[in-house]
């Protein structure tokens, strides 16, 4: 007879255990994943670059000196300038960059919306093989028994000592496969702790079992997806961009003050008068209007909004092909649980006592309980595929939001 040892790890200094259930993965992941800590100051960044945007340029001061000659007198010149737009490229700066923060707080969402995803796939596949494990453990158990069955058989002279030593190489694989899916459950533990902010050495327990597959609920609407609405930013501000490209077709113009005192000595004599007057510059867009950029800005709108459209029929396309793949799922699995499953057992059954009564050979029974047991997988498999389409369908529609 086969026994397991069970490893106890001893708990270091400092260690804790923290148990989730699964609902509460996706508010877990937006509170403590490091990556999204990360992520957020991206939000910060782009704050901090507009902070400045659609301002004035400082205005300018400036002296000068013009000393007597001949024709004019000596004079000290006083100028105060200020730049100003003629067109809206203010208002489009502060237009631009606030649309940019948008995009970054929506670019941190759907990053969050698909770190939710991963970390609910992860746990998807825990629960699976912790499911895998208990039928492997529940192998272990029937193959013990059905050993000590074909070994009294045998010591009786009613069946052969080979049955008896099948039974136990079958318990023993069957153990081999509990020692392996301990060994990926403690791996899959070891990928879900960075995601989950819990440290190397404390102690993630998932809570709750995968529930039965169930009709398809419908999910959000896809539209509200963040990255489609990040798409939808981006092409906003790529509009905004080429209208801002266009207004910087004529450069600012200038305007200002000018003075000051002017000295004219005739004859020994020195004459003090002064002058105060306005002065304008106006840029001349003759030799460079800005084509360049105008045309750049268009051709980086028009992509935007393509690029909006293609993701709109992929986001489609994605939502329906896994909502289409869990009522496949769902079918088949409860199809199996209804007829086939039962009928396994009903026949494994019938052939364990055909086998204890001498009817059966023991080959015929065990392929019976092989045959269960690999259906009993299937609807673990089942179960597993359709909760991981459920993913895909709720990252699809923006429906894993904490």
């Amino acid at each position: 007879m086969y026994r397991f040892l069970i490893l106890f790890v001893p708990v270091m200094a400092g260690a804790e255990t923290v148990s989730l259930p699964l609902e509460a993965l996706p508010a877990r992941v937006a509170s403590h994943h490091y990556g999204l800590r990360v992520a957020r100051t991206a939000i910060e960044e782009a704050k901090a670059r507009v902070a400045g945007a659609g301002r004035l340029p400082n205005p300018r001061a400036g002296v000068d000196w013009r000393p007597q000659n001949r024709l004019n007198p000596a004079a000290a010149v006083f100028s105060v300038e200020q730049a100003f737009p003629v067109t809206r490229r203010l208002s489009l700066e502060k237009t631009l960059g606030a649309q940019q923060v948008a995009a970054a707080v929506l670019e941190v969402r759907d990053v969050e919306r698909r770190l939710i995803a991963e970390v609910r796939t992860m746990a998807v596949q825990w629960l699976s093989l912790e499911a895998r494990r208990a039928l492997s453990v529940e192998q272990v158990r029937l193959s013990e028994a059905v050993a000590k069955a074909a070994g009294r058989r045998a010591e009786s002279g009613e069946g052969a000592a080979a049955d008896a030593a099948e039974a136990e190489l079958e318990a023993a694989r069957a153990g081999l496969e509990v020692v392996r899916l301990d060994g990926e459950l403690r791996v899959q533990s070891e990928r879900l702790k960075p995601a989950l902010g819990i440290g190397p050495g404390d102690t993630l327990v998932l809570a709750g079992k995968l529930a039965e597959p169930e009709t398809v609920a419908a999910g959000g609407v896809w539209q509200r997806r963040p990255d489609y609405q990040l798409a939808r930013a981006r092409s906003d501000a790529a509009v905004t961009a080429a209208a801002l490209a266009k207004a910087r077709k004529w450069d600012d113009w200038s305007a200002g003050l000018t003075g000051g005192p002017e000295y004219q000595r005739i004859n020994g004599d020195t004459q003090t008068t002064g002058f105060a007057g306005i002065r304008l510059s106006v840029p001349l867009p003759f030799w460079n209007r800005n084509e360049g950029e105008i045309a750049a800005a268009a051709a980086q709108a028009l992509r935007a909004r393509e690029e909006l459209a293609a993701l709109g029929v992929q986001i489609a396309a994605e939502a329906e092909t896994a909502r289409r793949e869990m009522e496949v799922l769902a079918e088949t699995s409860g199809r199996l649980k209804r007829t086939l499953l039962p009928a396994a057992a009903a026949q494994t059954a019938r052939l364990e006592k055909s086998w204890q009564a001498g009817e059966v050979a023991f080959a015929v029974f065990l392929r019976a309980r092989e045959q269960q047991l690999e259906m009993q997988a299937m609807g673990l498999d089942l179960r597993r595929d359709y909760h991981l389409a459920r993913i895909r369908f709720e990252a699809a529609t923006a429906n894993t939001r904490p």
